[in-house]
C-alpha cells in the first residue's frame, strides 16, 4: 500500500510539472482558433502588437495541426505568426479527401488548393507584413514545395521528412530540407538528392549552399536522434527552420526554442504511472484466476500462424469499404488476426487439457472494464488532443470508431487471453506484439502503394501497445480476468485509428 501511494504521488507530481511546461510555451503568445471556410485553422502570434512574416505551417498523413505546435509555438515567440490548420480529411476538418491516393495527382492539387487558401487568409491578418513562408511535414513537405513553386512571393519553404519530385535546382525559393537522423534511407537520399540539384552534386549535409538574397539557398539537415514522428520535437529542427526563416526575412531573434519533447514524454509517463495505483481500486471479477498454462512450443506456434496467414489471406482482398484511409484495413487486419489467434489458442489448448474455466462476475467485469477504458480514453485523450494530434472526434468519425471496433474487440480478446494468467510466460505478450507488426511489415511488403503509410504509423503503434499493455496487466492483476483489459484497450485502438486516419471519398 506504501509503494502504491508513492508512486501514485510521484506520478501527479509528473503530470503537473509535465502540464505546467507545456501550458508554458505560449506564454506571451495570443493564439486563435478560427475557421477559413470549413478548414480549422490556429494563428499564434505575440501579445505585443508589430507586424511580421507569416510562417504557414501544415502538418503529414495522418496527423492533425496540434503535431505541429512546436513548430507554430517557435516561430511565434520569436516573433512570427504562425498559422496552423487541418488539412482536408484529417483532425476536426469535417471534408474528407476526394480521389485515388495511389493516384495522387487528384488529392495533391485538393491540398495544394486548401494550403492557399489559409496562405491567402493569414497574408490577409491584420499584423502580417504580407511575407510568406511555408513549412510541411511529410505528406506536407511535397504539398508546400509545390505550393512555393506556383508562388514565387513564398520567400522560404522548410521541408520537414522529405519527398517531393517537384523542386529543383532554383525553385522553390530558399529552401531547408530537414530528415531525422533515424528516418529510412530514401528520405535521407531524397533530402540530398533535393539539395544536390544546387550544388552539382556534392552536397553534405549541415552546409548551405547558394544564396538568400536571390533565393537558391539550399541546406539538407539531419536531425540527431530522431525519426519520423520525434523529428516534429527536435531541437534541431526547431533551431535550424527558426534560423532559415530569419535568414530569409533578415530577422535576428532567436530567444526561445520549443523543448516540448521531454515534458511530453513526463506527462504520459506520469499518466501511464498513476495507473498502477489506481489498479487497486478495480473490483476482483473472477473467483480464480484465469490461467494461461502453454508451454512456449504451442505459444509460438499461436504468434506467429496468425502474424504469417493474416497479410497473405488479405493480400487480394478488397478492403476499401469505410471512408476512412487504411482504417478499413487495420480493422480487418485486427478481426483476421484476432479470429485466428482465437481458432490456434483453442485448438492447442484441446490437445494440451487445457485449464477449467473461471467463475467471474459479469457486472464487476464491466464496471472494470468501463473504468479501464475511461480511464485510457478520457485521462490519456485530453492532453494527448491538447498537445499531440487531435483526439476529440467530430461526428462524422463516430460511427467509424464502432465499426473499426468490430476488429479491434476480437483481436484483443484473444491476445490478453493468450498472454494473461497466473502461469503466463513471461515475455508472452511481447512476443504477440511483435509477431502483430511483423504481420503489418509483411503486409506493406505485399502491397507497399496501398499500404505504404502504415509503416510510417508502426513507432505510434508500438508506444500504444507498451502503455496500455502496461494498464491492461495491472488490470489483470487487480480483477484477475484478462477482459476488462482487453476491451479497454480494444475500445481505445478503434478510437485513435478512427480520429486519426484521414477520410476520404473515393
Amino acid at each position: 500500500m506504501l509503494a502504491r501511494f508513492i508512486v501514485a504521488a510521484i506520478s501527479l507530481i509528473a503530470i503537473a510539472i509535465g502540464l505546467h511546461e507545456l501550458r508554458g510555451a505560449a506564454d506571451g503568445l495570443r493564439i486563435t482558433r478560427t475557421t477559413v471556410g470549413e478548414t480549422p485553422v490556429t494563428i499564434f502570434q505575440p501579445e505585443a502588437k508589430a507586424t511580421a512574416p507569416v510562417v504557414v505551417i501544415a502538418h503529414g498523413f495522418a496527423g492533425s495541426q496540434q503535431l505541429m505546435q512546436p513548430f507554430a509555438e517557435t516561430m511565434a515567440r520569436n516573433g512570427y505568426i504562425a498559422v496552423t490548420f487541418d488539412f482536408l480529411g484529417h483532425g476536426r476538418n469535417p471534408v474528407p479527401m476526394r480521389g485515388d491516393i495511389t493516384e495522387g495527382e487528384t488529392i495533391t492539387s485538393e491540398l495544394m488548393r486548401e494550403l492557399g487558401q489559409v496562405a491567402s487568409a493569414a497574408a490577409r491578418l491584420p499584423d502580417s507584413d504580407r511575407r510568406l513562408a511555408v513549412l510541411g511535414h511529410s505528406m506536407a513537405s511535397d504539398i508546400v514545395v509545390r505550393f512555393a513553386l506556383a508562388n514565387p512571393d513564398v520567400q522560404a519553404t522548410v521541408a520537414v521528412s522529405v519527398f517531393s519530385p517537384a523542386a529543383t535546382a532554383t525553385s522553390p525559393r530558399n529552401l531547408l530540407v530537414i530528415v531525422g537522423a533515424l528516418e529510412p534511407a530514401m528520405l535521407k537520399d531524397e533530402g540530398l538528392r533535393i539539395v544536390n540539384l544546387a550544388a552539382g552534386g556534392n552536397a553534405v549535409a549541415g552546409r548551405t549552399y547558394g544564396d538568400f538574397a536571390d533565393g537558391t539557398a539550399r541546406r539538407l539537415v539531419l536531425a540527431r536522434g530522431v525519426e519520423h514522428i520525434g523529428v516534429l520535437y527536435s531541437h534541431d529542427s526547431m533551431e535550424q527552420s527558426l534560423r532559415w526563416v530569419n535568414n530569409a526575412f533578415g530577422r535576428q531573434k532567436a530567444d526561445f526554442i520549443d523543448a516540448r519533447g521531454r515534458w511530453l514524454a513526463l506527462l504520459l509517463l506520469g499518466i501511464v504511472a498513476l495507473a498502477w495505483p489506481l489498479s487497486a481500486l478495480l473490483p476482483a471479477a473472477g473467483q480464480t484466476p484465469v490461467a494461461t498454462d502453454l508451454t512456449w512450443k504451442p505459444l509460438l506456434i499461436a504468434a506467429f500462424v496468425p502474424a504469417m496467414l493474416t497479410p497473405l489471406l488479405l493480400w487480394k482482398i478488397p478492403t476499401e469499404f469505410l471512408s476512412i484511409l487504411l482504417g478499413d484495413y487495420l480493422a480487418v487486419h485486427f478481426l483476421l488476426y484476432g479470429a485466428l489467434t482465437a481458432a490456434v489458442s483453442i485448438y492447442l489448448r484441446r490437445r494440451t487439457g487445457g485449464s477449467p474455466a473461471a467463475r467471474i462476475s459479469w457486472p464487476k467485469i464491466a464496471i472494470a472494464a468501463t473504468a479501464v477504458g475511461l480511464y485510457n480514453i478520457v485521462v490519456f485523450g485530453l492532453p494527448i488532443d491538447a498537445y499531440v494530434f487531435s483526439f476529440v472526434p467530430i461526428p462524422a468519425r463516430i460511427p467509424l470508431m464502432a465499426a473499426i471496433a468490430c476488429g479491434t474487440v476480437p483481436y484483443f480478446i484473444a491476445d490478453e487471453w493468450l498472454t494473461r494468467g497466473a502461469h503466463a510466460r513471461r515475455g508472452a505478450y511481447a512476443l504477440t506484439k511483435f509477431c502483430f507488426l511483423l504481420s503489418l511489415a509483411i503486409a506493406v511488403a505485399l502491397n507497399p502503394m496501398k499500404l505504404f503509410f502504415l509503416a510510417i504509423i508502426v513507432p505510434a503503434i508500438l508506444l500504444l501497445f507498451l502503455a496500455f499493455g502496461l494498464i491492461s496487466r495491472w488490470s489483470y492483476r487487480a480483477t484477475h480476468h484478462p477482459l476488462p483489459g482487453a476491451l479497454a484497450n480494444a475500445a481505445v485502438f478503434a478510437w485513435a485509428i478512427a480520429v486519426t486516419f484521414p477520410m476520404i471519398v473515393r
